[in-house]
């Protein structure tokens, strides 16, 4: 009589084994997936790294990226910089030259991001969604910029600096002047360098 005999331990365990490893493959890849983009702006004046957040604002942060990997920032400056409110770049060279841009974005303001110290929202006129190039990093917390202010029209909060506030703090400290019909304009051009997109051991942990 044949006796039906039980997978016992080895069958049971390398299935546990496989499970597992399943499990960790899983748990890797959803890591992966939900980590969020980091820029590094190498300014004249520092480096500044931006964590985006994606899951809140993926118009504004799928729109920045875009922008960052076609090379768009480099030789950009923070062309409006007001101490006790905020800096402001991405739209133009040290020679006042705008950049042609791609065309503009919806606003995100109603994503529950705040415009707090250090945060990055989209610069944009009096439309709500005329936002294209330009950026600004929050020196103050600014709540009167949040949804639902602005006549129900915030600005898009996307990210926030993780590395070089120090920098941010010098850069919003620096001589101001009115230049070529612009208010706040930094006396000595505070330069973008470069804009990249972070991987691996450069992400700021």
């Amino acid at each position: 009589m044949h006796v039906l005999k039980s997978p016992g331990a080895p069958l049971a365990t390398r299935f546990a084994v496989r499970c597992a490893a399943g499990l960790a493959a899983l748990a890797l890849s959803a890591a992966a997936f939900a980590a969020e983009p980091q820029v590094s702006l190498k300014t004249s004046m520092g480096e500044i790294v931006l964590e985006l957040n994606h899951d809140k604002a993926p118009i504004a942060v799928d729109n920045f990226l875009k922008y960052v990997k076609s090379g768009f920032y480099k030789g950009t400056i923070f062309h409006r910089v007001i101490d006790g409110f905020m800096i402001q770049g991405g739209g133009m060279d040290a020679q006042f030259h705008g950049r042609r841009t791609n065309k503009p974005i919806k606003n995100e303001s109603n994503n529950g991001l705040s415009n707090d110290k250090y945060s990055v929202a989209m610069a944009r006129e009096s439309n709500p969604d005329s936002a294209t190039s330009q950026f600004f990093i929050n020196v103050v917390d600014n709540p009167g910029l949040d949804y639902p202010n602005m006549q129900g029209s915030g600005y898009t909060v996307f990210g926030k600096v993780v590395k070089g506030q120090d920098v941010v703090d010098k850069i919003k400290g620096v001589v101001v002047d009115d230049i070529h019909g612009l208010e706040n304009v930094p006396v000595t051009p505070v330069v973008i360098q470069s804009a990249t997109i972070l991987k691996g051991d450069k992400l700021v942990k």
